[in-house]
């Protein structure tokens, strides 16, 4: 088995300690299907290309430059070579800057995660200390890196052998719950169907196991394509939700008598609700 390529080399540094490390993709797109545009007059495969929009002329590879609006049609260029002189030492240094509680991150920053492992056997020992000692105090080093040529804000944390390096949004990406759950109110429920909930609930707690996880939308998607590949009729459309007024109270104990649990025998009739 061919081992993953790096996609970033440099080092970890800690206050004076520092280590070679490589960074390596935990994601693959490898198995997801794939379309290409097709032109629907010959069933031949078209590509994009970058034109003018005043000519409508095509723009060659070597003619293209990077540019950044001010107004209305006002750039200033940029080059390729002038944004590589950028001299960071993100761009080859993951400097700790500080170290956070794992149970403080907030999950909602994490966006694409990377494997860190040492970049040679001189490098193992430091590394291995720098983990078991984040690992024993259950933190997560706080740091950037330039990536793809974007400097990205970083957290990374002890993960098996090596560790996991996961890039942040930041606070400007992120939508404030504040805006969304603003106008939400809390309803008066039957605390016994709250009981009912937490039976259910109890019932179904298990470990979180990614092997079970299945991209129903991707399944879809290769059923169709079979089908179509076989002259066969394609698949039925899964139907719509019903969005009808339910009774919660006798939707819960149908749930727990699904489940072969005992309903409490206090729990009352509740109100109708959306």
């Amino acid at each position: 088995m061919v081992a993953p390529r790096a996609v970033w080399k440099g080092f970890l540094k800690v206050a004076s300690v520092s280590c070679g490390i490589k960074l390596v993709g935990a994601t693959s797109e490898a198995g997801k299907v794939h379309f290409k545009i097709l032109n629907r007059k010959d069933g031949l495969p078209v590509k994009s290309a970058y034109v003018d929009e005043q000519t409508g002329d095509v723009v060659e590879a070597e003619d293209q430059t990077k540019g950044f609006e001010l107004e209305n049609d006002d750039y200033i260029e940029i080059e390729p070579d002038e944004i590589k002189k950028l001299k960071l030492t993100s761009a080859h240094t993951l400097e700790v800057d500080e170290f956070v509680a794992l149970d403080d991150i907030d999950t909602r920053y994490l966006e694409k995660p990377y494997y860190l492992v040492p970049a040679d056997g001189a490098a193992l020992e430091a590394f291995s200390v720098l983990r078991e000692a984040m690992k024993k105090k259950r933190v997560a080093a706080r740091s950037c890196v330039v990536l793809y040529q974007r400097g990205r804000e970083v957290v990374i944390q002890p993960f098996g052998k090596g560790m996991l390096l996961t890039e942040l949004r930041t606070r400007n990406e992120m939508v404030s719950e504040k805006s969304v759950f603003e106008g939400l109110k809390s309803p008066k429920y039957d605390k016994d169907l709250l009981e009912i909930a937490e039976l259910l609930i109890d019932k179904k707690v298990t470990k979180f196991d990614p092997s079970k996880f299945e991209d129903t939308y991707e399944d879809a998607l290769i059923a169709m394509i079979d089908a179509k590949r076989k002259g066969k009729k394609l698949p039925k459309a899964a139907p719509k939700p019903k969005e009808n007024v339910i009774d919660l109270a006798a939707v819960l104990r149908k749930s727990l008598a699904k489940e072969g649990i005992k309903a409490p025998s206090t729990a009352r009739p509740a109100r109708k609700s959306a």
